[in-house]
Parts: C-alpha cells; structure tokens; sequence
C-alpha cells in the first residue's frame, strides 16, 4: 500500500460535495444518491478541501459552500493577507473558510497582489537553487485563488463595476464593510468618525436594514475605552451613491484629508477635557428628559466634568482599553503607536495647543501637547463632552465645537453698589478660603474649612450681585439656587443639599443660597419638619469646604445656631439717588458693550432724571430691557424717551393695581 504524503503536501484540491439525500450530506463524489463523505488520511494529504453543494440559483450546477486550508505554506501566505482580520487564526490546524467568503472578497486586491507578486519574483530570479520553494508556494496559491475566483468572480466584478461608478446595491453592500474599516456617519449636524466592529442584515419593524455595530472612543469620567454604537442603512431599490448612505466607508468621503485634520484636533480637544474645566456654552445639547433624551438650547457657562456626570446622573458604559505610556520618544510625535498607512497624518505639535482651563485655575499654554491617545482614537473620538449647566442646573451631553473661552467682567466689583471697604472685605475673605483651604481645619478632620457670608436687606439692592461679582473677580463657577428648589421633604433635601456642596467643593464654586430664610429662622416646638430641616442644613453647613453665600430679607429672627458658623454679616440698605445714579450708569454702559448694541448716548442730565425714580436694582435692569424691546421694534437707538415711555408704563400699572387692593 502506498504511503501517505506529508499533511497539506500535494498540490491538489480533495473536493467534497453536499447531497441532501444522504444522512450526513457529504461525500467525494459528483451529487449522487451513493457514497459517504470523507475527510481522512487521504483528503488531509491535499493542500485543499473544497466542499461543494447543489446550488439553487438555475444559472449554477453546483455552490462552493467551504475550504478548507491544509498546507502550512498556504497558511503563511493567509497571515499575511488577512492579518488583523477579526475572527480569523490562520495558524489552526483546520483552517475552514465558509460562503459566501467575506474575508477574501474584502482582502481580494491583497491576494490578488500576493499572486502577483510571485509571478514577478520567480520571472526576475530565473533558474537558481531555491527557486523551488517560491514555485510551492505559487503552485499552492494558485489552487486557492482558483478555485475561488471562480466562485466569486462575478461578484467582484460586480463589485468593481459598481464602486467605479460610486454606487452600490443593496444586496451586495456588505462587499463595502470590512471589519475595522472606519466609517463615516453624520449625527446632529456633527461630523463622526467610527471603526466597523461587525456588520448584519436585520429587520427594523417592517424594514430591512443593513446593520453597523461600531466603536467610539469615549471617557466615563475615569478611564478612556471604546463606546458601541448601532448605525442603520436603510433598504433601497436599484442602486445608490454611496456617500448617499446613512453611513459609508470614510475612504469614500470627497474631502477625506480635510475631514480627518479636523476631527483629529476634535479628538486631542476631546482628550484634554478630561478633568473639570469651567468654560462657556451656546447651542444645542441632549439631556434627560421625560420620555428619554432630548435636544436643549443652552447658552450658559457650565462645568466640563464626566466623573461628577457618572456620579450623579449615568455612567458611560465603555470597553476600557489601555492608553500607551507616553515617553519622550512617544510625546515628540504626539502619539503612543503608528498610524496605518492610509491615514493622514495630523502633526500635533504643528502649533502651540491651548489646554482647557480647569475649574479654580486659569488657562494654561502647553508649549507641546502630549497625548496618549494615537491619532486613528482622536479620530474616534465623541464629538461630546459630559457637563453641568450652572443656569440650566442640569447635566448634559455637550458639542466640543460649542465650548468657547468664558469672557470675563473684570469690571463686575466696579458696578456693586457698596463701600469699598465693604468690597474689599468681601473679596479678602474669598480670596483667603482659596489660599488657606488645606492649611485651616477644626479639630475634626473635615470640619470648619468653609467661609460662609449672610447678606441681608431688601429685594434689588444688589446681595445677588455680590456673589456674582465675587465669582466673576475669582474666576470661579457660580452655583445660584433658591431655598425652594431644595424642597421641604428633609431626605430629599439633604441628598439635593449634599450633592450641591460636594460640587461645589469639588469645582471650587462660589455658591448663592437665595432667600434661605426658611433654614434659618429660629426653631420652635411648633414645627418639627422645619426644625429637621435647619438642623440638616446646620450639619452639612459644618463640613462644606467652599465659599457660600446665603441671602435673607429678614435677619431679626435668625436662628441662635447660625450666628456661631457665619463668617461675616453683611446688611443692604434700600438705593440711594446716588446709588441708583450709578446703577442706571453701569447698565447702560454693559448694554452699550454688548454685541448688535442698540444703547444710544446717554446725557448726565437724563442720568440725573432716571435716578430720582424710586427703583430697587433689579427693577432698573427690568425698565432697561423693556426699553430695549420696544427700541428694536421701531429699528431705533434706546434713548430717553423709550425708558419714559416704560417707566409711564409701570407708573400707570402700580396705580391700577393699588385701587384693585384698595377697592376703589
């Protein structure tokens, strides 16, 4: 009996075929009701094991349904052609390959090239003494590549044909999808980069659809990983160009080049907001709504912060992976690893990069940006941020290319009404907290490091504006919210009242505490859910580590408690002629300042005029904007005679309203 070969030695192809009448399907011989398959001694001495099997396109006798890879050179050649192709080992022992063969359709030009380049080898090196082996090795690809060409040739062609003319059917735009392909999808007007994870046809309702499960470099606060995302391309007659598609390979996009640049800067902005940083906002972000997550309008300074986001709204689920260490070899080209060929190269050290300026400090100037991060995962990157709108009180998703740089009032304490002593005082102890916070502590560990400022007096007379301007002067996020946004249920109200001093402590705030009389006023046995309520506030007072502002309208009855925690009492009297002289002064003049300003000038006669009207602050600001209204309406300058015909106008409505309450 003759001896076996060598496992995968033969250059031949064993060929199976599937008949659907035997118990087992499979056997060596042409489809007949005879025979058993096999897969033995025998078929394992064949570089390859092609099973066939009935075809049911009348076109077709017979559909290539596997292969199987046996010789070990045939393998070595895989690797190189489907390298980095998920799900795919080429150093098995059983090396199968099933219909319809996604992997060669997608790695076709690679085997194609591989084929070719053989052929140029063995013509350029003529007889020699190793010219053997590169003929093994061309004899053993040539049965693969045979045998599926002939099997997938039509397709390729098809395929081919199709994309020259930039479009694609339906029913072949798997063909486009390789597995690790990036891919381009257009999401709420941003532009997005993802990588291809798997692909599947499915049904969405009565819908069929061609599904794209994809990765996006995202951060939960902690660690950066890859997010998932589920893309959708919808069914479609004849054919479709394909940048026409809901998604589509990113090499496929007009302005490739141009895209990648500015999405890799996105991605090193996306990178460097990791951290709190307190920056300002204006357009559309998602947040939390009833029935799921909805687009908001938001104009507002708001703090960067995904960790306090995952704290207390939701954490991102992520796949963490690990960010290469960056050395001084890695952070002189900006990235921890290569880039693949086909990808532009984004040099981030091209130009000075400004890193966010974080909550409590200023900006910083980083003469080199360092990232670790590759340039292919700023490309990935979430074109969102997850923050906090301090004049929303709301956590949302951000677009990166609505942040902008806060602009600040330097002039904010020159328009508080008060002496100067006064301010000075103010922004003394403000500026203290900051500089003594880890060296001052009570005996208890935790205790006593907050600086806590009451302002009294009446409605308008500027105690908002004070922590306003504090804030403002000391760069720092204002946290402003009402005692009755707190709410009246004590466990409610001491998670509500907890979670806001941990912010702002955390951030730095300054935090405004309006009309916090309700906390403040003196206990009695006659209201014990009050009395639950001070004393939660007292003890959370005793370990806040921040600069807190609590304004009231009635000081004469504040509870014995408060007196021993508040640094500093500070009462308002109502405007004076002077003071509303200087208050009309430093509203028309900010108005004046502000972009398409109406304001015209103002003489110091009608400055005059306007402070003798008896206006708290906040009613001036009112009378201003109204003004400003009905000057828009005509296309006119804001001038004097505009504020007469308003402040007649509320004259005349005070007047009404008395003779209501008076019953006249």
């Amino acid at each position: 009996m003759e001896r076996p070969a060598a496992p995968g030695t033969l250059f031949s192809i064993h060929s199976v075929y599937e008949d659907p009448f035997l118990p087992n399907k499979w056997t060596t011989k042409y489809p007949v009701q005879a025979g058993a398959p096999v897969e033995d001694a025998e078929s394992a001495q064949h570089a390859l094991v092609a099973r066939y099997r009935i075809s049911k396109d009348p076109s077709k006798t017979l559909d290539l349904h596997s292969v199987v890879v046996q010789s070990p050179l045939l393998k070595g050649i895989l690797a190189r052609v489907l390298e980095g192709y998920p799900s795919i080992t080429t150093e098995l022992e059983r090396l199968e390959f099933k219909a319809p063969f996604e992997c060669f359709v997608h790695r076709w030009d690679a085997l194609r090239v591989e084929r070719e380049e053989l052929v140029t080898q063995l013509a350029e090196d003529g007889p020699f003494e190793g010219r053997g082996y590169k003929q093994a090795l061309r004899s053993y690809l040539d049965l693969l590549y045979v045998t599926l060409e002939r099997e997938l040739g039509s397709l390729l062609r098809q395929k081919k044909d199709l994309i020259t003319h930039g479009v694609m059917q339906f029913k072949h735009i798997w063909t486009l999808f390789e597995p690790g392909c990036l891919i381009y999808y257009k999401a709420a007007e941003q532009d997005r980069i993802y990588k291809l994870k798997s692909s599947k046809l499915a049904s969405v309702g009565s819908r069929k659809v061609f599904q794209l499960e994809c990765q996006y470099v995202d951060y939960d606060g902690t660690q950066f990983g890859y997010g998932l995302e589920t893309l959708n391309i919808n069914d479609f007659p004849g054919t479709k160009k394909i940048t026409k598609f809901e998604a589509y390979p990113l090499c496929f996009h007009e302005n490739v080049e141009e895209l990648m640049e500015r999405l890799a800067e996105r991605g090193r902005q996306f990178e460097l907001y990791k951290g709190n940083h307190f920056v300002a906002y204006d357009g559309i972000a998602f947040g939390k709504a009833h029935r799921g997550e909805q687009k908001f309008s938001v104009k507002s300074r708001i703090v960067i912060d995904a960790h306090a986001y995952a704290r207390y709204n939701q954490r991102a689920s992520i796949e963490y992976f690990e960010t290469p260490e960056v050395t001084q070899e890695t952070a002189s080209s900006g990235n921890g690893e290569e880039t693949d060929e086909d990808c532009v190269m984004v040099d981030e050290n091209a130009t000075q990069k400004r890193a966010p300026a974080e909550v409590g400090k200023r900006p910083a100037v980083i003469p080199e940006s360092k990232f670790a991060l590759t340039t292919e995962q700023h490309l990935m990157a979430d074109a969102k941020v997850r923050g906090y709108s301090l004049r929303d009180k709301k956590w949302f998703s951000f677009f990166i290319d609505n942040v902008k740089d806060i602009e600040w009032n330097g002039d904010a304490f020159k328009s508080l009404v008060a002496p100067q002593e006064q301010k000075d005082l103010i922004l003394s102890f403000a500026e203290s907290q900051i500089k003594n916070r880890e060296h001052f502590d009570d005996f208890i560990q935790g205790k006593g490091k907050g600086i806590i400022m009451l302002l009294s007096g009446p409605p308008g007379v500027g105690k908002t504006l004070t922590a306003e301007s504090v804030a403002e002067t000391m760069k720092a996020p204002l946290y402003s919210i009402g005692a009755a946004d707190l709410g009246s249920k004590p466990a409610p109200l001491e998670k509500s009242l907890h979670d806001i001093l941990e912010m702002c402590t955390k951030w730095g705030a300054v935090l405004l505490l309006d009309e916090a009389d309700v906390f403040m006023e003196a206990r009695s046995t006659a209201d014990l859910d009050r009395n639950k309520l001070v004393a939660i506030f007292l003890r959370l007072l005793e370990y806040f580590e921040g600069i807190m502002f609590l304004t009231t309208n009635r000081l004469e009855n504040m509870d014995a408690a408060f007196e021993s925690r508040i640094h500093l009492t500070l009462n308002y009297a109502e405007l004076d002629k002077t003071s509303r002289r200087h208050v009309w002064a430093t509203f028309l003049e900010r108005s004046s300042q502000t972009k398409h300003s109406n304001v015209g000038h103002f003489a110091d006669a009608e400055l005059e005029k306007l402070s003798k009207v008896p206006l708290n602050g906040r009613q001036i600001k009112n009378v201003l904007k109204t003004a400003q209204l009905l000057a828009s309406k005509y296309d006119e300058c804001l001038g004097m005679g505009h504020l007469e015909t308003v402040l007649k106008l509320r004259k005349a409505n005070e007047r009404r309203t008395a003779s209501f309450f008076s019953g006249e």
